[in-house]
């Protein structure tokens, strides 16, 4: 019997295209980026590479590069059934009728899991056009008698929403999940979905498509995780979301600014009890090393920028978005990594604490002096996770003392044992993480 909280047992872990290239990443970066993941990353649990926005597009390069991300009505490659289909022009191996298959399979290959995002919805000039969707009888439907023309994305014009209370609607989500089952696709990232901002007086008016989506993976016979952007996810509606949903995004887009960093911390508070057992809200990728090249007009002598974070900054994010237990998806360029951003992603005592089963919690001492603490227990019985991270704009001093005879506090970070006591400074947005053993087998 199908499970959707077995496709995702544990936090994924992978690269997304979208910080670094924006929508026009082509299939040799890809694979650029996969060959890099499966020699550094792999063996540390990294798994997933992710295609994100509008790579069926065969012009997306050149617009982005005019400053231009989504035009009105635009046209981008479909199959003889209004479903997106890769542009050979930036996918060559998709030629022919293949889709994303051949790159699926070299990925795969890889002993990588492949992933593609998409947008809700119908593409809008398929509906204008009135051309066909497939049907599970055959019967003749066009992608006008499913759409709805009055829900669609306020920033991305391509798609109209499918009308769940239309005949065949379900039929249109059923094929292009069988589609993707075909090319062997893991992971699907569905956009303008988790919150339908356009609609602030119905943040969730996408909820029936989400149910039809999860339908469509279950009916296709592939596992995948379904990941629904953007946010901030609507907390009334967590239910629906463990429900239907592995991942949801709980904010916007995250860039590499300390003050969406600080407000990531009241973010994961309110969603902490809902993390784990296949469901994972989502705190979005992990901006870091080099940044926005899909951004630079072509005339640009720099393409991209640096992440603004600093040191201290980054290895926050890490600690928070693993002490809470969120998705781990890198964004940037992976073979421009330095070696310091490589060792944090490389941790392995800190990828434990992300996989670990039990649901972590901000402590009721957090808000004390502008230090927030989050804690963890194992599932070993004899020991527990701490992580003490600075808010504030000044030095904090923290004191921690364990009363039991025999304890050991681990620096996880710096791979070391401090007894059973350790005082410290934090510098301003500074973090440490913490491994407190208290068991007989210490």
């Amino acid at each position: 019997m199908y499970n959707k909280n077995d496709i995702a047992p544990q936090p994924p872990m992978g690269w997304n295209s979208y910080d670094y290239y924006n929508t026009m990443v082509n299939e040799q970066q890809v694979r650029t980026n996969a060959d890099y993941m499966a020699k550094n990353l792999k063996q540390h649990g990294w798994e997933y590479v992710v295609i994100d926005i509008q790579w069926s597009d065969p012009d997306a390069g050149k617009r982005n590069a005019e400053g231009i991300q989504y035009i009105p009505f635009s046209r981008f490659c479909i199959d003889e059934f209004s479903r997106q289909i890769p542009a050979p022009n930036r996918f060559p191996s998709s030629a022919n009728g293949q889709g994303f298959k051949p790159l699926a399979d070299y990925i795969h290959s890889l002993g990588l899991k492949f992933g593609i995002h998409i947008m809700r919805g119908i593409p809008r000039f398929a509906a204008h056009q009135h051309l066909p969707i497939k049907t599970h009888d055959g019967t003749k439907i066009t992608a006008d008698m499913i759409a709805n023309p009055y829900s669609s994305s306020r920033w991305n014009p391509d798609m109209y929403g499918v009308d769940a209370n239309r005949p065949y609607a379900q039929d249109y989500y059923d094929s292009i999940f069988e589609l993707y089952a075909a090319w062997g696709v893991d992971y699907v990232k569905v956009d303008d979905i988790c919150n339908t901002n356009a609609y602030p007086q119905n943040p969730y008016s996408a909820e029936k498509e989400i149910e039809m989506m999860s339908k469509a993976i279950e009916n296709s016979g592939r596992g995948m995780v379904l990941s629904l952007s953007p946010g901030p996810a609507v907390i009334e509606k967590a239910h629906h979301y463990k429900t239907y949903a592995n991942m949801w995004r709980i904010t916007d887009d995250f860039w590499d600014d300390w003050k969406l960093l600080k407000a990531m911390f009241e973010r994961c508070e309110v969603w902490q009890t809902h993390v784990g057992e296949g469901n994972w809200p989502d705190c979005d990728m992990l901006p870091m090393g080099r940044l926005g090249y899909g951004w630079a007009p072509f005339d640009a002598k720099e393409k991209g920028w640096d992440c603004k974070f600093t040191p201290e900054e980054t290895r926050t994010m890490i600690t928070l978005w693993s002490i809470f237990r969120a998705p781990l998806m890198i964004g940037t360029d992976l073979p421009l990594l330095s070696q310091y951003n490589l060792s944090l992603l490389t941790n392995d005592e800190i990828i434990a604490m992300n996989k670990c089963p039990n649901q972590a919690y901000q402590t009721s001492a957090s808000s004390k002096e502008d230090v927030v603490i989050w804690v963890n227990e194992c599932d070993d019985n004899q020991s527990y996770y701490e992580c003490y991270f600075n808010l504030s704009e000044k030095n904090q001093t923290v004191k921690m003392n364990v009363q039991i005879e025999g304890a050991n506090i681990r620096d996880l970070w710096e791979h070391k044992d401090l007894g059973t006591s350790v005082e410290f400074v934090l510098p301003p947005h500074a973090s440490k993480a913490f491994r407190v053993l208290i068991g007989k087998n210490i």
